[in-house]
């Protein structure tokens, strides 16, 4: 039984909310929004085209024109290729322990300290790309899931990219409030100490 905000949802945010459990939830932004909710919510207000999803590729688009109505499309080459399943690569004898691509990486499928060795959990990895650019050292890199031993095929189930996606989000917010928390009272101390 839907809840009273599901109830109460104008038809926009339904689409929207359909929309996006119809979307990989990679959150690679290559579709020019910052992650696949955003994505939704522009194809629901008719701000953006069906076919921006390299991921998700040809079927994602055929599953958003029969949902929205709207013809079926190409995929817009501006936005990549569609490709089979891909999983970053950290090559360890190079990582400096930078935790440069922690941060990026949407869903933690990086693990690692500053200082220490990085490993790339393939089961969790979407293969966004969003943790190559941060490193300075370029020791990341993209292969094939069938290049990497162990390594899952297919991307991850959507729904569970998007609690780990969600609770990413939601623990950096709450470090960055902590965090301008403490030195609002940091400041607070210092202008109340004496001269």
């Amino acid at each position: 039984m839907p809840d009273d905000c599901e109830a109460s949802a104008s038809p926009q945010a339904k689409l929207a909310a359909a929309i996006d459990a119809l979307l990989p939830q990679t959150q690679c932004t290559r579709c020019g929004y910052s992650g696949c909710r955003p994505y939704a919510d522009a194809i629901a207000r008719g701000e953006s085209d069906i076919n921006h999803c390299p991921p998700g590729g040809a079927a994602l688009i055929d599953a958003l024109a029969r949902l929205t109505g709207r013809p079926p499309l190409p995929l817009d080459p501006a936005n990549g290729a569609e490709g089979p399943h891909q999983i970053a690569v950290i090559d360890e004898a190079r990582c400096i322990g930078c935790a440069k691509c922690l941060p990026p990486c949407p869903v933690d499928a990086i693990v690692g300290a500053p200082r220490f060795l990085h490993t790339v959990v393939a089961a969790l990895c979407t293969g966004c790309e969003l943790c190559i650019a941060p490193c300075p050292v370029d020791c990341i890199e993209m292969r094939p899931a069938t290049a990497v031993a162990g390594a899952p095929q297919a991307v991850p189930p959507a729904h569970l990219s998007r609690a780990r996606f969600l609770a990413h989000g939601a623990r950096t917010e709450r470090r960055s409030s902590e965090r301008a928390a403490e030195l609002a009272e940091r400041k607070l101390t210092a202008r109340e100490m004496p001269a």
